[in-house]
């Protein structure tokens, strides 16, 4: 499965989860975009949400924007 995620680092509140109307994932993790700690931050929270192992999400494209395309083998 591959999703499209905007992330929003250093959320002051509680990380969180949210699909938009036009099929947009809104990620909101307290990791700063420092040294990839967003990035691995992301895929740990994605991987909780969907279920499936960390090592099972991996960043395709955007490491360095907060776009980022996510695809996710949630296949057994």
């Amino acid at each position: 499965m591959k999703i499209k995620v905007h992330v929003k680092p250093g959320a002051r509140g509680p990380e969180s989860l949210e699909l938009t109307e036009d099929g947009i994932y809104v990620v909101r993790i307290k990791a700063k975009p420092v040294d990839g700690a967003a990035n691995q931050a992301v895929i740990k929270f994605i991987a909780a949400e969907f279920g499936v192992k960390a090592n099972r999400v991996r960043i395709t494209s955007g490491f360095t924007s907060r776009i980022k395309y996510l695809e996710i083998d949630n296949e057994i």
